[in-house]
């Protein structure tokens, strides 16, 4: 009895679906039994484009003073991501200005945070003593979609975000997923580019699209098991079933 009941717990495991585990680890070529380390080269950080939302908060000597450029942060609407959550800033326009109290039009489109957070505050000395600017990009966001966990647009707090983030962020990618063939879709000044990932090979940490920008665009193609595994499960479980019963009577004799 024992000997039928080893065939059929057997049966029963190679009767469950199963894709191949080949390709299913994440950066195969990396020695996980050897600490390493190395440069990282390939971050650069975000520039201002047309159409960015600017959160811009000025302080000084001068309360009252430096309030001008605070209030109208808390009325100029930029975007929205949705109509509950409205993002709100100084939004940068098609020519790559905003336009501020008192200075008038500052042309930010090109420029990192840092560098925005420079040129505003040298500007402001002409009219506030010692001012202090912070900046930060408020529409800074990435989505991701296919067969993932959770598809969705995630909002990136932090200014820096990677691809491995990413798929984190949307619960990472399902057992049935391609992981040597993830599209990146990005856009920059009128073009848009489609860029093959392979995320089975440690190569993608020094790619230069390792990082993302702002309204990047992750797709995960689903792979050719995932069809065929919904569509035999309904049969799978019917044959589950009549094994187990077999099994049932095999131990009631």
């Amino acid at each position: 009895m024992y000997k039928h009941l080893f065939f059929l717990s057997a049966l029963l495991v190679c009767l469950l679906p199963a894709c191949s585990y080949k390709g299913v680890p994440y950066f195969q070529d990396l020695n996980q039994n050897t600490p390493s380390k190395e440069t990282i080269a390939n971050f650069r950080p975000v520039t201002i484009q047309p159409e960015d939302v600017l959160g811009i908060n000025v302080s000084s000597l001068n309360t009252e003073a430096s309030s001008v450029f605070n209030y109208n942060l808390n009325t100029i609407t930029g975007t929205t991501q949705n109509a509950n959550n409205p993002v709100v800033g100084y939004l940068v326009d098609e020519k790559g200005n905003i336009q501020l109290p008192l200075v008038g039009s500052v042309k930010v489109s090109g420029l990192t945070i840092s560098g925005v957070r420079e040129k505003i505050q040298q500007q402001l000395t002409e009219y506030l003593k010692q001012p202090v600017v912070n900046v930060r990009l408020l529409n800074f966001k990435v989505s991701v979609m296919g067969d993932v966990l959770r598809p969705g647009v995630y909002p990136v707090q932090n200014q820096r975000i990677s691809i491995a983030e990413a798929i984190t962020m949307a619960g990472d990618l399902n057992i049935t997923a391609l992981r040597t063939n993830v599209m990146l879709i990005r856009e920059n000044e009128g073009v848009r580019e489609y860029i093959p990932i392979d995320l089975t090979s440690k190569k993608l940490f020094n790619s230069p699209y390792f990082y993302l920008k702002t309204n990047d665009i992750l797709y995960i193609q689903p792979g050719k098991n995932k069809f065929a595994s919904v569509d035999n499960s309904y049969r799978n479980i019917s044959i589950l079933l009549s094994a187990l019963s077999i099994v049932v009577i095999l131990l009631t004799r």
